[in-house]
């Protein structure tokens, strides 16, 4: 059984979305407040679910003490503001989603359960040498020469994409059905913005720009 952290401080909302997601199966505990939240970090759920505008944080501050605790543990955000500049941001410090109110509770449950299938899906292969990196999809970790690179969730599902599909030339529309699902229907600025930082954190991969059409992960 999963288990699901939600923060939001409209608290009729709340109990509507809680319902939806405890009828799933999921196990849910809901805040109504930043630090409230904020306290129960370190308990490790197995998905966020953010309010941006909250009374006493924002959820940016919260995402960013989420990810200093545990980059791996993915992260929705909601909020009443539907500017591509609080997505691009929320995408940058780490979060998987974004949903802007009002929406149906129904639209968040399938978002929910694709994250969670993709996060903590068994995979079918083993371990992937590239160079000088070793990736270990059923841990959803990467090493370089025996030391653990600390990736997000996206990060890691964009290196698994490229990793698993090698000399292959990938759109950004393609990058973006496969990290971030069918239903996301905002910039595919976020996509060279995901590149970029992966390129960051791994400087040795060889992810090149295809002008035009997208990118490839060539041979090391």
């Amino acid at each position: 059984m999963h288990t699901i952290y939600l923060v939001d401080d409209e608290v009729n909302l709340n109990r509507v979305l809680v319902k939806y997601l405890e009828q799933e199966g999921w196990q849910v505990k809901s805040f109504t407040s930043g630090e409230a939240a904020a306290s129960a970090i370190v308990e490790k759920p197995d998905l966020w679910i953010l309010d941006i505008m909250l009374p006493d944080m924002d959820g940016f501050q919260l995402i960013k003490r989420i990810k200093a605790h545990d980059e791996t543990t993915p992260v929705i955000f909601i909020s009443a503001r539907d500017e591509d500049i609080d997505k691009i941001i929320g995408l940058e410090m780490g979060s998987d989603d974004y949903i802007a109110k009002p929406f149906l509770p129904r639209e968040l449950v399938i978002r929910v359960k694709k994250i969670l299938a993709r996060t903590y899906a068994t995979p079918k292969s083993g371990v992937i040498q590239y160079g000088d990196y070793m990736i270990y999809p059923e841990k959803r970790i990467i090493e370089e020469n025996g030391q653990e690179i600390d990736l997000t969730s996206k990060e890691y599902d964009l290196l698994i994409l490229f990793a698993t599909q090698i000399g292959t030339p990938m759109s950004r529309e393609q990058i973006l059905v496969s990290v971030w699902g069918d239903d996301y229907f905002g910039s595919d600025r976020v996509v060279d913005d995901l590149v970029r930082r992966v390129r960051k954190k791994l400087s040795k991969l060889e992810l090149e720009t295809i002008y035009g059409i997208g990118y490839r992960l060539v041979s090391a």
